[in-house]
């Protein structure tokens, strides 16, 4: 069963098939590690092009944010098409993101003060929950939660596709963009969704550690952990964007 995250594909570690040795085997520490060190090369680039904003070099802070939205995306396909070159795509991938949520930040902390500090904190305090409830067993990667999740991911990429192609003709999908309760409604719905992904996020990286797959897997699963929580974290700040625009109204 595929996961909505496209990087969190199954077939990956029968293509990656088993360690050669045991000291060459993925580990759930390692994957962690992994995770963490992609974390912070995130924040670092991140705030570079944040710090480039608020001194007023929005030009340049915006081109590099640019860049980093570009590039990795380049990176992302690049890395699930090519698993064992994931110890190089994904730093590259997490320095490049960073650019990008540092721009993209900067800009809504200007339009709607203090909100990237609560997407922030938001973004920790679910990560910390979705790990307590699958930890405990509370809530279980099943093959139903899988297709539930799944399902709502796909509808949620379709809504957004068509809405790209119709921008391209000067319309927009009505009401997702908006700050009334439909946009607002639809936001919280994505959050929810982007928080379950981490669910099979965590179950995706968990198989690998039991089928004993390389270790050069611990930094894709990292890889693949990012890209959820970069959604998450700018389903977000689209949120709170929409929550006080219409505190605003």
């Amino acid at each position: 069963m595929a996961t909505a995250n496209p990087a969190m594909n199954p077939n990956v570690y029968r293509q990656a098939g088993y360690a050669d040795s045991p000291a060459n085997v993925m580990t759930l520490p390692g994957a962690v590690l992994k995770t963490a060190l992609l974390v912070v090369i995130l924040l670092i680039t991140a705030s570079y092009t944040w710090s480039l904003a608020v001194n007023g070099q929005t030009q340049l802070a915006g081109g590099l944010a640019g860049l980093g939205a570009i590039g990795g995306l380049i990176l992302a396909f690049v890395t699930i098409f090519f698993p064992k070159a994931s110890p190089f795509t994904a730093p590259l991938y997490a320095a490049l993101e960073g650019l990008f949520l540092g721009g993209i930040s900067a800009f809504f902390e200007a339009t709607y003060s203090g909100i990237v500090v609560q997407a922030v904190s938001l973004s920790i305090g679910i990560l910390a929950v979705m790990l307590f409830v699958y930890g405990t067993g509370i809530i279980k990667a099943t093959e139903n939660f899988k297709i539930g999740v799944v399902a709502a991911t796909g509808g949620i990429c379709l809504v957004y596709l068509a809405d790209i192609i119709l921008s391209l003709f000067g319309i927009h999908v009505p009401f997702i963009h908006d700050s009334g309760l439909i946009g607002i409604g639809f936001s919280l719905f994505v959050v929810v969704v982007a928080a379950l992904n981490l669910i099979l996020d965590f179950d995706f990286i968990e198989k690998g550690v039991e089928l004993g797959a390389p270790k050069y897997m611990e930094w894709y699963g990292g890889f693949s952990l990012m890209v959820t929580l970069i959604w998450m974290y700018l389903e977000i700040l689209r949120l709170l964007a929409k929550l006080q625009g219409s505190s605003r109204d």
